[in-house]
């Protein structure tokens, strides 16, 4: 769900967090305990899901609150792009949360991977997104997306837990059930661009 309530609720746990974080004074704790606590029931009031689990999604973090990184792969072949099936139907480029212990290729790299069963290396940068202006929203904080050109240099599509096919598309006959919140058919013709460009400027949000 794109909604500005939504934003809002998430902006306020976002300052909620940061003043539990930074603050020393226990009366402020004790003030941003309670803003939390409002964002929470906003989101809850908003997204019919029970306040107790919005609790659960980021009220129990701690520290200061930053986005999470998603990296995807755009993997070209004949001119058409990878996507992998994934379990719930819908169709994506390959990738995922970037793991603590790994760099944007090699998270990027190592999703293809799993989810492919192929052995691939970065070519370029294609850009980095701010989820929130791109894709439907179904989380309760901030994602930057980062696209990656690879190009395949071996393996065979493996069965796993994620996905259950890949296949390569033109740009005339991507599939219409996408995952949205993953990627959408503006993002996979943004990597299209980018792979037919002589040189390509990366695009940053």
């Amino acid at each position: 769900m794109n909604d500005k309530w939504l934003n809002w609720a998430v902006k306020i746990q976002s300052i909620a967090q940061a003043g539990l974080t930074y603050s020393r004074d226990p009366y402020d704790k004790e003030r941003y305990e309670e803003l939390r606590e409002i964002a929470a029931e906003m989101l809850a009031e908003r997204t019919d899901i029970p306040t107790g689990k919005i609790r659960d999604l980021f009220c129990n973090e701690s520290g200061y609150q930053t986005p999470k990184v998603d990296t995807r792969a755009a993997i070209f072949k004949d001119g058409k792009i990878l996507l992998v099936h994934e379990n719930n139907g819908t169709w994506a480029l390959p990738g995922g949360w970037c793991d603590v212990d790994q760099s944007v290729v090699s998270n990027t790299l190592k999703e293809v991977s799993e989810e492919t069963g192929l052995t691939a290396e970065a070519e370029q940068l294609i850009a980095v997104q701010d989820w929130r202006r791109h894709n439907v929203q179904n989380y309760v904080y901030g994602i930057l997306k980062i696209f990656v050109e690879c190009r395949v240099i071996g393996g065979k599509f493996e069965d796993n837990i994620e996905t259950t096919e890949i296949r390569y598309f033109g740009k005339e006959e991507l599939p219409d059930k996408l995952a949205v919140e993953k990627t959408t058919k503006e993002q996979i013709l943004m990597c299209f661009q980018a792979h037919e460009a002589e040189h390509w400027k990366v695009i940053v949000d």
